[in-house]
């Protein structure tokens, strides 16, 4: 691992932590060179199957496209940055579960809605405005009236 601030190759691990319900390990380094501490994370790297997008595309996964997708629907939200990893963390894993080749974005989009509705209703209205596309009042009303019914089956 190079130090990011002098491109050194040479350093040291100062501690070592697992974090994300050990799934990750954080490392603090400190570079031989210039002796600034950096951070460095290791995770296993699972193999996720290539999202088809609405116009037939087929892309790579990217956690990170996830990662501000959820982040920019909780914006101004009660919700830690934490909570949107691990949240990410969890719909990573259903979808490499499934075990297959490909995935909708749809499916990927159902599985967010699923898990920011447990977390923070407003937010998941904000996700499902853009993955869905609402146009009107009604289709908020609609959203809000099937998170209801799956309140009222508990």
């Amino acid at each position: 691992m190079r130090c990011p601030f002098c491109n050194e190759a040479s350093n040291r691990v100062i501690d070592s932590r697992l974090s994300r319900e050990g799934l990750e390990i954080r490392r603090r380094r400190e570079c031989d060179e210039c002796g600034r501490r950096f951070t460095t994370r290791e995770r296993l790297e699972s193999v996720l199957p290539k999202v088809i997008k609405h116009d037939e595309r087929r892309e790579e996964w990217d956690r990170s496209k996830l990662e501000h997708s959820v982040q920019k629907a909780c914006t101004k939200r009660p919700v830690s940055e934490n909570a949107v990893q691990r949240l990410v963390d969890r719909v990573e894993r259903r979808i490499s579960e499934l075990g297959e080749a490909e995935v909708a974005t749809d499916r990927v989009g159902d599985a967010v809605l699923e898990e920011l509705s447990g977390l923070d209703v407003m937010a998941a209205a904000r996700f499902a405005s853009v993955f869905r596309e609402f146009a009107s009042a009604a289709d908020y009303d609609a959203f809000f009236a099937t998170l209801d019914d799956g309140r009222e089956d508990r």
